[in-house]
């Protein structure tokens, strides 16, 4: 039955339907004078506004890795929720300039402190800002949308449903 599976991802790339690539990413959230806020950080290469994302780690849960990355980009340290809050989808540029889909699992982490002293410290902006605010600072279109919606989200991830 293996050899279905490799035959199958074999005519999705001749067909040019390549399943997407999974990420995880990290929204850390914080409260501030009664205000929900969450951390957008820069990207390395071109310096837009993102969530502190990766791929996933062997030895680690989906969401560990998501907190694994939020400290290795922000310094974030916190606790990160079992269930992603939802997930959006972008095209990922290789070196040579080949676009691959990627889909990103967004895992809500509540920090508890920024640390000093993380690997990528002074490499990055760090930005704290309300959901709205996240929504119009990011370029992709599908994570803007999932921002904007944040607070219904995580009502519903925190209720276990629509309340």
């Amino acid at each position: 039955m293996k050899w279905g599976f490799a035959l199958l991802g074999a005519l999705t790339a001749l067909m040019g339907r390549r399943p997407p690539r999974l990420q995880v990413a990290a929204l850390c959230l914080r409260e501030r004078g009664g205000v929900q806020e969450l951390l957008l950080i820069t990207s390395l290469d071109t310096g837009r506004w993102v969530l502190p994302k990766g791929w996933p780690m062997r030895g680690r849960s989906l969401g560990g890795a998501a907190l694994r990355e939020a400290w290795e980009e922000a310094g974030v340290n916190g606790a990160v929720a079992h269930d992603p809050v939802g997930h959006y989808g972008y095209a990922k540029r290789s070196r040579a300039g080949l676009a691959r889909r990627v889909k990103v699992a967004v895992y809500p982490v509540q920090v508890r402190r920024m640390e000093k002293g993380y690997p990528e410290e002074g490499r990055r902006k760090l930005a704290w800002v309300t959901p709205a605010v996240a929504a119009a600072m990011v370029k992709e279109p599908e994570l803007a949308a999932l921002l904007a919606d944040l607070p219904a989200r995580l009502e519903v991830v925190n209720t276990g449903g629509p309340t």
